[in-house]
């Protein structure tokens, strides 16, 4: 694994990887604060030694350069310099969502054939997960949090760095080398593994510095999950840039607010949900929050009067980002500037990094004003799916990345959202895109959430199905909301069932699960006449 020349550092002048990005940073400023979890600061210097110490103890465990270290942790110190660790010694980083039952972690680590994970003790407590990784033998390497205890045969990271030198070990990195698999969130079928190179995120983190205006003094929220591609491009993304990240476990709403103000945190990046707690928390107006210079918002549209409210009184700039595991994010950007001049699901801008264009199903490119395929071309597009080149090559059909969603670029060149190619809902003939009936949704003052699907129904082929969630402290029947979408929406396009529910199904990274909606609620319409 090691390159004795003496070609500049290991593998010469045009070196691309990840771990330089920290090592950089630590070269230009080793005494500024990398991390903030809680009363800890640990600072670029640090969190570059642990991460060189952790490397050289994979090599000397004896992994080689291209193996698999999977890693279920949920965001701390250790976590983050756990994975610089495992590219700067030329592994590959495989991140499992914390959320998942035994059955999926099971076929993620058999699939990706994984050979040590690195896990938060409180996780591995589970006796489920404990008994996997005694019938698969693996090694596992525990981060203490919860003070749970180390098993036997595991190692403690604490203790896994203790022994080993600061320096970082000589390994020859291509910038085409695998660095990472990171597995979409399957619904109906087994998870897909995404492979990313040190080139394709390397491009993303430089690409999102240049997008977001990230300077060298900034203090960023981390709090949405490391596992995700969101958190953890945007976290590589101020890394590199030498700033300073405030690390959580979760969200807290009086957590984050104690936060902002505390630390002078610059840079918001969370869900809408998010924003409109943070906003309607009682301890909000205590605290000066005037350090907020971007909040950034993704996975779900903002409501017009949300926006309005968190734009007057939380913070003057508001962006949305978009962007894919497939394809690193962003791959499109919805700007300050924007966001008060159109409303609706725009995505705004292609990055910086990548083009941006609509396609049909025959592969011509459209021109504005015609809805098709989103598709995407760039450096910072996958190097595929692990072991399935078949979804390889549908994905990059005539020489783009084919998103799976539609889209539509307005007369101002701005991108908007219209629905997943699988979510749109053909109902009598009509088109109904679900985004757009659950924007209206959205719109009424005693919604918190919704889903818009559609079911099987044996005259209209799919009914208009919402699944809403009420806010604290108000109320509305399904009658009351028939009637606003009635107001706001075409004949065809109005629920034909709604259903109040105190949750909906969600992912760990805020995503609604319209499958298990689908599946739950199937046979709605079963024995209705045609």
């Amino acid at each position: 694994m090691t390159d004795n020349n003496n070609d500049g550092l290991l593998t010469g002048i045009g070196r691309v990887a990840l771990g330089d990005l920290l090592r950089r940073s630590a070269a230009r400023g080793g005494d500024r604060v990398a991390l903030i979890e809680g009363e800890r600061r640990t600072t670029y210097a640090e969190l570059d030694a642990d991460a060189n110490r952790f490397a050289r103890y994979l090599i000397a465990r004896g992994l080689r350069r291209g193996d698999k270290v999977a890693m279920l942790c949920n965001n701390s110190t250790a976590m983050v310099a756990a994975i610089f660790g495992i590219q700067k010694a030329g592994l590959v980083w495989v991140p499992i969502n914390t959320m998942l039952g035994v059955d999926d972690i099971d076929y993620i680590v058999g699939h990706a054939e994984v050979a040590l994970v690195v896990i938060d003790d409180n996780l591995l407590a589970n006796a489920g997960l404990a008994a996997l990784f005694d019938r698969l033998g693996l090694p596992r390497v525990v981060v203490e949090l919860a003070g749970s205890g180390v098993p036997a045969g595991a190692v403690a990271f604490k203790a896994a760095i203790a022994d080993q030198p600061a320096t970082e070990p000589q390994v020859a990195i291509g910038e085409r080398d695998l660095a990472q698999i990171m597995y979409t969130s399957g619904t109906t079928a087994r998870p897909k593994g995404v492979m990313h190179s040190h080139l394709s995120v390397y491009f993303a983190v430089l690409g999102n510095i240049g997008d977001m205006g990230i300077g060298h003094r900034d203090v960023a929220t981390c709090m949405l999950p490391l596992f995700h591609c969101a958190q953890h491009v945007t976290a590589l993304s101020f890394l590199a840039g030498g700033n300073a990240l405030v690390l959580m476990r979760g969200f807290d709403p009086a957590a984050l607010i104690a936060a902002i103000a505390r630390e002078r945190i610059t840079y918001m990046v969370g869900l809408p949900l998010m924003y409109a707690a943070v906003l309607n928390h009682p301890s909000r107006t205590d605290h000066d929050l005037s350090s907020l210079r971007l909040c950034i918002y993704a996975m779900a549209p903002m409501p017009k009067p949300l926006l309005i409210r968190l734009i007057d009184e939380l913070c003057p700039n508001f962006a949305l980002c978009t962007g894919q595991t497939e394809i690193y994010p962003m791959t499109a950007m919805f700007r300050p500037e924007q966001q008060l001049q159109r409303f609706g699901n725009y995505w705004g801008e292609s990055a910086i990094v990548n083009d941006t264009a609509i396609m049909d199903d025959d592969g011509n490119l459209l021109p504005w004003g015609e809805v098709g395929e989103i598709v995407h071309r760039g450096p910072n597009v996958m190097l595929g799916y692990y072991k399935n080149p078949e979804a390889t090559e549908e994905a990059r059909r005539f020489g783009w990345h084919h998103t799976g969603d539609l889209g539509v670029i307005d007369p101002d060149g701005q991108l908007m959202f219209v629905d997943r190619k699988k979510d749109m809902i053909k109902s009598g003939g009509e088109n109904v895109p679900s985004v757009k009936v659950e924007e209206v949704l959205l719109r009424h003052p005693a919604i918190a959430n919704a889903a818009v699907v559609g079911l099987p129904h044996p005259h209209w082929t799919e009914a208009v199905s919402a699944f809403v969630t009420i806010k604290p402290g108000m109320s509305a029947d399904e009658a009351a909301i028939s009637a606003h979408c009635r107001d706001h929406l075409g004949g065809f396009e109005v629920p034909k069932f709604v259903q109040i529910v105190e949750a909906l199904p969600m992912t760990a990274t805020g995503k609604i699960r319209k499958q298990e909606l689908k599946a739950t609620h199937a046979a709605t319409f079963e024995g209705v006449g045609a």
